[in-house]
């Protein structure tokens, strides 16, 4: 699964889930863009990625807003000349302070679709026209298993990324004439800062987890609703979406795919 010469784009880039798939993608060589709205944080990954061999740049990009996106892919093509892969991984789970609410805020909701699905919908339009005149390219979204099924404590967040996996089909179907590939990947369980707040809205409000500190509610979340019973990493995501960039997955388009060690059997 060779990605030598490849530029790939990660949206939230920096941190998280975003910084482990640009760790897994520069081990196959490929050139990383770490694109995220942390600008001192995003140069210091991309000053990582670069320390590891590979070329890798920082663009400072807002996926609400077109403007910004394409004025990063502007920069990417004056740097590299093409894109090869765009991994839309930036996300959100609520507006700021959502996880001190027992309720869905309508701030939630907006901010929710704003960035999980307009903000691919953004970067997939920016992103997509260059793939097209190639006629190749690879797009990757990161859904979640919440979108596999309602999640009562973040209906809005489940809500977007059930949105994720449709966009994903539709694309998918637009784009395969220009032989662009387009799936999703759904994590399951994956300790992130985001999910630290998660664990902190679930001590809270859930009786199940009632005063327990945010990383035990994770821990006993893995065994109460993982079959392999062990936490998925942002490697484990890193690992399958190289695959899925890779030519031996030219034949796979509109699949949204579980990393959940057995969550969703289904």
């Amino acid at each position: 699964m060779e990605l030598k010469d490849r530029v790939a784009i990660v949206t939230g880039g920096a941190t998280g889930i975003g910084r482990g798939i640009g760790e897994v993608l520069v081990r196959y060589r490929a050139a990383i863009v770490v694109a995220d709205l942390d600008a001192d944080t995003a140069e210091r990954t991309a000053s990582d990625f670069a320390a590891m061999g590979v070329p890798s740049m920082a663009v400072v990009a807002d996926v609400t807003k077109p403007d910004s996106i394409e004025k990063s892919v502007a920069d990417v093509l004056a740097r590299f000349g093409h894109i090869d892969i765009l991994i839309n991984n930036a996300g959100v789970a609520g507006a700021r302070g959502w996880h001190t609410s027992a309720d869905s805020r309508e701030e939630d909701w907006i901010a929710a679709f704003e960035v999980n699905v307009k903000g691919i919908a953004n970067a997939t339009n920016a992103v997509s026209p260059v793939m097209r005149t190639q006629r190749a390219g690879k797009i990757i979204n990161i859904a979640s298993i919440a979108g596999r099924e309602g999640r009562p404590a973040l209906p809005h967040y489940s809500a977007s990324k059930a949105a994720v996996i449709n966009y994903t089909q539709a694309v998918a179907d637009e784009l395969a004439p220009f032989n662009i590939n387009v799936n999703a990947v759904c994590p399951g369980l994956l300790w992130t800062p985001m999910w630290d707040q998660v664990g902190h809205r679930y001590a809270r409000f859930n009786p199940r987890y009632e005063g327990l500190p945010s990383r035990q509610v994770f821990d006993t979340m893995i065994q109460d609703v993982i079959p392999l019973k062990r936490e998925q990493t942002p490697e484990d995501i890193g690992n399958l979406i190289a695959f899925l960039v890779s030519e031996d997955a030219r034949n796979i388009t509109g699949q949204a795919i579980n990393v959940d060690g057995g969550a969703f059997l289904r």
